[in-house]
This record gives structure tokens, C-alpha cells and sequence, in this order.
């Protein structure tokens, strides 16, 4: 079993994962709509989207717990829904753990050997060897007597990884893994799943609706929205350059005001500023983020707002400000509030890096 730690995938590295217009249905609901994507050999791939995304149906389509409508997987190059199930090796963890309450922490993990057929089984030194390697890798030393009942929220999920890696898969396929652990254990654990990943050397996907969880572990992101794939890419890349309204909106906070883009100038409100040399001409909606903007006397160059409330934590302060009709909570990094602001102060709001999408039809 490779428990070395491996490099990090590096845009050369071939594909090991191949899906292809693949659909699903349930009913009349379209959970998939011809998804295509593609993972490289030990990449971390997370999918990423809002309840009802199709992200999890994907997943279970990887699984074989579910057989798509229309297209095809291929890993390593074979057809992989040709494929039984229970030959597929892949490794699969749920979000409620579902680990086997009467067996110890090291019967749990060492599960998927002992129903093997006996051809195939490894000898009970094996088994013990093996699961020794990997409760040393999930940093659970010492506890294989246990119970389930007896560990942690955080360490029951780190026992669910080590029984998904002992079969020694070829993808790992996380489904919302930490998402029955508090905000605290969900930080301290993704590191450690990165870290993981790393040394396990695998082929990871990784279902989550967190944007921070996505864009910090992952080599790639595809982020999906009503069974369709909206954008595949680094997470810096997808967060700098969102494709579409829904991928900005969904990375981060986000403002959002209608503009007009002519003669290679951008028109919001009172504010003109050169429009980048790709932005669409004509009506559009200009988005920008809440923390990158700066704030300015009247005289300035910027948006004219008026300051409603201030709040400070720290070196974080909230500013709510009235633009346009609209009010905005934004963002800044002291220390301290920020000269000429506080509440019933007209300012100047100068957005740093507005991004421009045109503007949809009205229904």
C-alpha cells in the first residue's frame, strides 16, 4: 500500500478520469444535464454547487449507485459502467459516516477485506498490517479497540477514510464529507484531508456547497448549478475569472448594479472608468466584491453613497452604505474605522475591479 506522499498534480499529468454528456433524470426532474469533465491522475476534484446542483447525483453515478440516462465514464481508459460495482475500487465516504456500531475502530476499517472472496482475501496478518499502516496515516494510534460510540465527531469521519482507502481504491469519492462536524472541526480537518490525499496517492472527488472548503483543498473546481456544469478550473482562476453572474455570485459576496458599456468606457451611476478591451457592449451588470473597493470624499472618483451603520470587529469593519437605492454591506481592514465614515456621511465608493456581464433579457 502507497502511503508516500506524492506531488501535487501538475497540468501534464494524464487524465485518469473521462465523463462525457452525461444525464440523469428522476422523473421529470433533470438531475444531470449532459455534464462533461475530466479528472488527471491523483488530482483532488472538487464539485462544487447549491442544493439540488446535481453534484451528488454525479458522485453516485461514479459509485454505480446510480446509472445515467445518456454518456459515459471512463477511467484509466476503460469503460467504467461497464464495470460490476464491486470491481470498480473506488472508495466511497458519506457524510453521516456510516460506520458499524458493534464492530471496533480496526473491524470497521478493515471491513472491506474481510467480505472479500476468499480467493482474493489477504491472510488476518495482512489485515492487521494493513490497517496498523492506516490508522498510523488518519493519526488514530492506539485506538482500533474502540468503538464508534467512543471517538470524537472528527475522528468517526477520519476511521470513515481509512475503511474507504483499505480497499486500496482508484478513486476516492467524498460526498459532503465533514458536513455533520461544527464550523471549528470542519477547518481543522481540511488540511489534514489535503494532507491525506497527498500521501493516499488517488483520484479524489470531493462533493461540497462550501466555497471555502472547494477553493482551499482542491487541485480543480467544477461548479454546477441545476445539473449543469457552469465552469471547470484552478480555484484561483475560477474565482478571478468567474464565467458567467451565478459562478461570481456564488465564490463570494458580491455587489451588483446595472451599467452601460460604450466606446470602451463603463458607465455606473455617476461613475465612468475605461471598460476592459473583452467586456460586451451595451447594457450590462457589473458585479464587484464587497472588500475590494475604495472609499473616497465627495470629490472623489467613485460611486456616491451614503453610510448607514458601521460596525468594527477587530481589524474588520462592515460599512452598510445606500447606493443607488440599494444598500450594500462592504468591507474594510483597519486598524480602526476609516476617516470620513460613519453613519449619515455621504462618500465616494470606487469599486477595484468590477467585472461586466451583460445584462439579461427581461421576461
Amino acid at each position: 500500500m502507497n502511503l508516500q506522499p506524492t506531488a501535487n498534480t501538475e497540468a501534464k499529468s494524464p487524465l485518469s478520469l473521462e465523463i462525457s454528456g452525461i444525464s440523469k433524470s428522476f422523473g421529470r426532474f433533470p438531475a444531470l444535464r449532459n455534464v462533461s469533465l475530466q479528472a488527471r491522475d491523483k488530482e483532488f476534484l472538487a464539485l462544487l454547487g447549491p442544493s439540488g446542483s446535481g453534484k451528488t447525483t454525479l458522485l453516485r453515478v461514479l459509485a454505480g449507485l446510480e446509472r445515467p440516462d445518456a454518456g459515459d465514464v471512463r477511467f484509466d481508459g476503460e469503460d467504467f459502467l461497464s464495470i460490476p460495482v464491486r470491481h470498480r475500487r473506488v472508495g466511497m465516504v458519506f457524510q453521516q459516516y456510516a460506520l458499524f456500531r458493534h464492530m471496533s475502530v480496526a473491524q470497521n476499517i478493515a471491513f472491506g477485506l474481510t467480505v472479500r472472496p476468499r480467493s482474493v482475501r489477504p491472510s488476518k496478518s495482512e489485515v492487521a498490517d494493513r490497517v496498523a499502516d492506516l490508522l498510523c496515516l488518519v493519526q488514530l494510534e492506539g485506538l482500533g479497540s474502540r468503538f464508534p460510540a467512543q471517538l470524537s465527531g472528527g475522528q468517526r469521519q477520519r476511521v470513515a477514510l481509512a475503511r474507504a482507502l483499505a480497499i486500496e481504491p482508484k478513486m476516492l469519492l467524498l460526498d459532503e464529507p465533514f458536513g455533520a462536524l461544527d464550523a471549528k472541526v470542519r477547518r481543522e480537518l481540511r488540511r489534514w484531508l489535503r494532507d491525506l490525499h497527498d500521501r493516499a496517492g488517488v483520484t479524489t472527488v470531493f462533493v461540497t456547497h462550501d466555497q471555502d472548503e472547494a477553493l482551499d483543498l482542491a487541485d480543480r473546481v467544477a461548479i454546477l448549478k441545476d445539473g449543469e456544469l457552469r465552469q471547470l478550473g484552478a480555484p484561483n482562476d475560477v474565482y478571478e475569472n468567474p464565467a458567467d453572474p451565478f459562478v461570481y455570485d456564488f465564490l463570494g459576496a458580491a455587489c451588483r448594479l446595472p451599467g452601460i458599456v460604450e466606446g470602451g468606457r463603463l458607465r455606473v451611476a455617476d461613475w465612468e472608468t475605461k471598460a476592459e478591451t473583452d467586456a460586451p457592449q451595451g447594457r450590462v451588470e457589473v458585479y464587484f466584491r464587497p472588500n475590494e473597493v475604495v472609499l473616497a470624499p465627495l470629490d472623489g472618483a467613485g460611486l456616491a453613497g451614503e453610510v448607514r451603520a458601521v460596525a468594527a470587529r477587530g481589524p474588520d469593519v462592515r460599512i452598510e452604505c445606500l447606493i443607488e437605492g440599494q444598500i450594500f454591506e462592504l468591507e474594510s481592514r483597519g486598524p480602526g474605522i476609516p476617516a470620513g465614515v460613519a453613519p449619515g456621511l455621504a462618500l465616494r465608493i470606487k469599486p477595484l475591479r468590477p467585472k461586466v456581464y451583460a445584462a439579461q433579457p427581461r421576461v
